[in-house]
């Protein structure tokens, strides 16, 4: 009789912890989205496609600026999201960004990231602090930052490091931050353009309704992840 009982308790702390498990996947997951979320599948994913190994911007792009803003809290969610201040993105986007730093440096400019590859979790806290997906990416579809293949960011003068006048600041959820909104003055939209012009000549699109926001083509073909920065 004893052996049964203890049979039965075995089996319910095994059911239990089961359902908590499940719990927490669905939490980190909700939607059920096809994710990374291991450095172990990350890296069989680069064994199968060289590009999909992430890279950190600082160490291969030379002068690079970063303001990462959510791992402050001066960010629209008023939150530390991510734990350093560090921008990842995939290998050809790494790449294409360089293109685009060496050009800029011969007219004394360079890039300012805001943002690069951001964890699935960030997406869901994203949309409960502001669910509007003119701005924030639906966590039922995932975002391209979450494929590390979109980058926010803008354009600094090298010899002061202060950025050229633009639209509006980085996560202004506002018409004016629209890349077609012509209320402005003729410099800032001259700056605008360029910046969306070089950006195109080497790869990248601009979002709808974010002037900062750049996807790299070819991002369809990059999974989305939820894994921490530390496990590149």
């Amino acid at each position: 009789m004893k052996t049964i009982l203890v049979s039965i308790l075995l089996c319910i702390c095994i059911f239990l912890c089961s359902c908590k498990s499940s719990e927490n996947r669905d939490l980190r997951n909700p939607y059920q989205l096809d994710l990374i979320q291991t450095k172990a599948q990350h890296q069989q994913e680069v064994a199968a496609n060289a590009n999909a190994e992430m890279l950190n911007l600082e160490n291969h792009i030379e002068g690079i600026i970063l303001d990462i803003r959510y791992a402050t809290c001066n960010n629209f969610t008023g939150e530390v999201i991510y734990e350093t201040p560090q921008a990842f993105a995939r290998k050809p986007v790494v790449e294409a960004l360089q293109q685009v730093q060496d050009s800029l440096g011969k007219l004394n400019l360079g890039l300012k990231i805001y943002d690069a590859y951001r964890p699935y979790a960030a997406t869901l806290r994203f949309y409960e602090v502001y669910p509007d997906t003119n701005f924030v990416a639906s966590p039922r579809t995932g975002s391209r930052h979450n494929r590390g293949c979109a980058i926010d960011l803008t354009l600094i003068e090298l010899s002061t490091k202060v950025e050229i006048p633009m639209p509006t600041e980085f996560d202004n959820f506002t018409e004016v931050a629209h890349p077609d909104y012509a209320n402005l003055p003729d410099n800032v939209i001259a700056n605008r353009a360029f910046l969306f012009s070089i950006m195109k000549h080497f790869g990248f699109t601009h979002y709808p309704t974010e002037w900062w926001h750049f996807d790299y083509t070819g991002w369809e073909a990059y999974s989305l992840m939820d894994i921490p920065f530390s496990d590149f």
